[in-house]
């Protein structure tokens, strides 16, 4: 039995310790909210993502696929930030400087205050961090950092464990900002024990499909700011450059009206985008239908299909169909499942849509068109960009919207029986 009050376990080795008054606990009405001030980086695109900028103490982790710009960006970030006179410190744990030099100079990055340092050894990059006493340090990437403090090769889950935690200690101390490279594995997941996204105070994706140029920055994390913002950026044989008005990235050049096509508003963070989608229709010559997708999830254009052909009589199931979005954007959300049915069903028929038309809902199994989330949203902005004709969740039924859908195409003729 085992008497109330007695210590056991762990408690019998850990002794209390006295509390000094300016650490005591308090009631929470009595302590003051202080505001967590923000400085810019230099690129609006990055800061916006970030809740309006860098927070001196703050722990960035950016991910993202091998070769996508997660270093050109982070160069730039520091570049940038030497210009308007901070100190900054750019470590390479994969390059040489002269490399990172060859990069620097090919994206006008050179800047007097940036300090360039090619180290593998966690101790010698603290040294290098006494030494320049920089307001910005860069990691360039977190994997491939080891501590002699601790066994086994960089990039394991102790190295790597050892390392960040080492890292925002010291960004904790001294409030110096670290932004950390990081790598992802074969699903797209960050190398290393989950615990490093704990860790740190920020957790961005970088996106980006490297047979184009369009790239994408989220916050999967942000204890200082929203979780719900796009950074758009664009990659250029200069560096990257910022896109404020990515608008018309995702919509074909041409305005005169093509089958198989129709345009939805997507929502990216607070954004809201023209996509437009783009399908084929071409008679199977084998026994299993081909469905290749391309910006878009393959599992939503079978069910997709599958409404087409139960709800709309729309005999698919002989056909190969293929399915795209415009300029690289991936669409996830259910809000583009009109525009896809709508596309499909333009391809199916050889007929186009007005210019003036978009689509946004989603469809149930059931056929029914559900209204999207931020509708206002996004009908203004297809209003602003002259699609006048916009069907949405008033629509009941997948059978009624293709039936507006191609009376607006030519009032003269009947609507067709679907």
């Amino acid at each position: 039995m085992i008497e109330v009050g007695q210590p056991t376990g762990l408690a019998k080795r850990v002794r209390p310790i006295a509390i000094a008054e300016a650490g005591a606990a308090r009631p929470i009405t009595e302590i003051g909210s202080e505001s967590v001030a923000h400085w810019p980086s230099g690129i609006s695109e990055f800061d916006r993502v970030l809740g309006g900028g860098v927070v001196p103490g703050a722990t960035i982790l950016l991910s993202g696929e091998p070769g996508v710009g997660k270093s050109t960006l982070l160069l730039e970030v520091a570049s940038r930030a030497a210009s308007s006179g901070q100190r900054v410190l750019y470590v390479s744990a994969e390059e040489s400087v002269s490399q990172v030099r060859l990069r620097a100079e090919r994206t006008s990055a050179l800047q007097s205050s940036l300090y360039l340092a090619a180290e593998t050894d966690l101790a010698t990059i603290l040294g290098q961090i006494d030494e320049v006493q920089p307001q910005l340090v860069i990691i360039d990437s977190v994997q491939t950092v080891s501590s002699g403090l601790t066994d086994g090769l960089a990039g394991g889950p102790a190295q790597v464990r050892e390392v960040a935690s080492t890292l925002i200690r010291v960004s904790k101390d001294r409030n110096l900002p670290i932004l950390l490279v990081g790598h992802v594995t074969k699903d797209g997941s960050i190398a290393g024990p989950r615990l490093l996204e704990h860790l740190v105070d920020v957790v961005l994706q970088f996106e980006g499909d490297r047979q184009t140029s369009l790239r994408f920055v989220r916050a999967l994390k942000n204890r200082f700011g929203p979780t719900d913002e796009v950074g758009c950026f664009e990659m250029t044989g200069e560096g990257i450059a910022e896109v404020a008005d990515p608008s018309g990235l995702f919509l074909s050049r041409g305005r005169m009206p093509v089958s198989g096509t129709c345009v939805t508003v997507a929502i990216e963070g607070r954004r809201a985008l023209p996509v437009e989608v783009q399908a084929l229709i071409v008679k199977s010559q084998a026994p299993q239908p081909r469905r290749i997708v391309n910006g878009v999830d393959s599992s939503r254009v079978a069910m997709l299909l599958a409404v087409l052909e139960r709800r709309a009589n729309l005999p698919l199931s002989g056909f190969d169909v293929y399915v795209s979005t415009v300029g690289g954007i991936r669409l996830t959300e259910p809000g583009a499942d009109l525009a896809i049915a709508l596309a499909i069903a333009s391809a199916y028929r050889d007929e186009a849509y007005p210019v003036t038309l978009a689509a946004i809902g989603e469809i149930s199994l059931a056929g029914e068109v559900r209204p999207a989330s931020s509708a206002r949203q996004r009908e203004s902005e297809a209003r602003r960009l002259g699609y006048s004709t916009l069907l949405d969740d008033q629509t009941l039924h997948v059978r009624e919207a293709l039936r507006l859908a191609f009376a607006n195409f030519d009032d003269r003729v009947s609507a067709p029986a679907f």
